[in-house]
């Protein structure tokens, strides 16, 4: 017990998250996830986070896969490390969408699966959250949605620089009738070949970071070089060729939306999402926009949004591996209620399908994209 007060979080009315015995770092940790997103207390939590020094269980841990997950009489346990040390958090997964608590050994770097459990629980009360980034423009909003790496962050960027106010990076929600979308300022990661397009973002990076991606990309340069060289031996060769991507995947820093857009006057927490843009990247050197049926996008971003889920789901399984009489009706009906939601939330909005390379210019995206707002 820490004695402090509960914190509440409150995803713009859409799902309330509560935060129990936490303290400083609990609450820093949680913030980093979702983004600053406090409001007083009112009314019961949708999902309620209690943090204590050692997660009390009767029993062994009986594992399901060794390292990752395992049970007792009590429970279901997700397993993560804290400085190399195994962490335990017990996760209900039958009481997804119906009053969840969370229990949660402290200093975690992270809540285990938290972000995907508040979409499942938005997705329970109606909502839809969409991976997304949106953006205002001169009074305009656009939403860009895709699958992972399908450009939606660039976009995003290319337009900031040209004056548009950030709604959100990564996840987006939107009320079923489709009226408005709503962000979470979770920080946005930008890799090194972004910051290096947009100068003015890279210079709110700190030198440090800034000389350690510089640096950085001069060594998986040189690695990949390395394993190229005739002149390497093939044993030599193989072992770099496997290096460089592990480094490449090294090159991003996380920056928080103010500090991304250089101010909270660049921000607005919602807009009226007047025009959808697919995106979609594409083995040629053009970028290409051209109308799309709103629906098909819907038809598509179903399978996207299953896919995001991935890690919850796989959890799920050996949940139900360690329970097969308790299951989620909202974990196993989520597919549907978001092909439903998809329909109505895109059904008539105007959308545009675009396809570039990748990596991509971002002044050409802009410019391509901006040709029909």
């Amino acid at each position: 017990m820490t004695g402090a007060p509960p914190v509440d979080l409150d995803l713009h009315g859409f799902a309330r998250l509560r935060l129990v015995d936490a303290d400083p770092r609990d609450v820093a940790t949680v913030l980093r996830q979702v983004g600053p997103l406090q409001a007083p207390s009112a009314g019961d939590a949708d999902v309620t986070i209690r943090f204590v020094d050692r997660l009390p269980l009767h029993g062994p841990v009986r594992f399901v896969q060794q390292g990752e997950a395992g049970f007792t009489s009590d429970g279901f346990v997700v397993l993560r490390s804290r400085a190399g040390a195994p962490t335990r958090v017990h996760v209900p997964f039958e009481d997804i969408g119906s009053g969840l608590e969370i229990v949660c050994e402290r200093g975690l770097p992270a809540v285990p699966l938290l972000l995907a459990i508040l979409n499942l629980t938005v997705l329970g009360n109606g909502a839809l959250p969409l991976h997304a980034t949106a953006f205002e423009l001169d009074g305009h909003g656009v939403l860009c949605t895709g699958w992972s790496k399908g450009g939606k962050t660039e976009a995003l960027l290319a337009f900031l620089a040209h004056g548009a106010r950030y709604v959100g990076d990564e996840w987006i929600y939107l009320p079923a009738d489709g009226d408005a979308m709503f962000g979470v300022p979770e920080p946005v990661r930008l890799w090194h070949w972004q910051l290096q397009q947009v100068p003015d973002v890279a210079k709110r990076v700190p030198a440090g970071t800034r000389a350690r991606l510089a640096a950085l990309d001069q060594v998986t340069r040189g690695v990949r070089q390395a394993g190229a060289a005739q002149r390497t031996p093939a044993w030599a060769a193989s072992v770099l060729r496997r290096a460089a991507p592990v480094l490449q995947r090294q090159l991003y820093v996380q920056l928080p939306p103010d500090q991304l857009v250089g101010g909270p006057h660049a921000m607005t927490g919602s807009a009226h999402p007047n025009t959808v843009f697919f995106m979609q990247s594409h083995d040629a050197d053009e970028i290409v926009v051209e109308p799309v049926d709103p629906i098909d996008v819907a038809e598509r971003m179903q399978f996207s949004l299953r896919y995001e889920r991935l890690g919850l789901t796989a959890l799920y399984e050996q949940f139900r591996f360690a329970f097969p009489d308790r299951r989620s009706a909202l974990v196993d009906s989520a597919a549907d209620l978001e092909q439903v939601l998809l329909h109505k939330v895109l059904q008539g909005k105007r959308a545009f399908a675009v396809r570039h390379p990748y990596p991509t210019r971002l002044a050409g995206l802009h410019d391509a994209m901006a040709d029909v707002l």
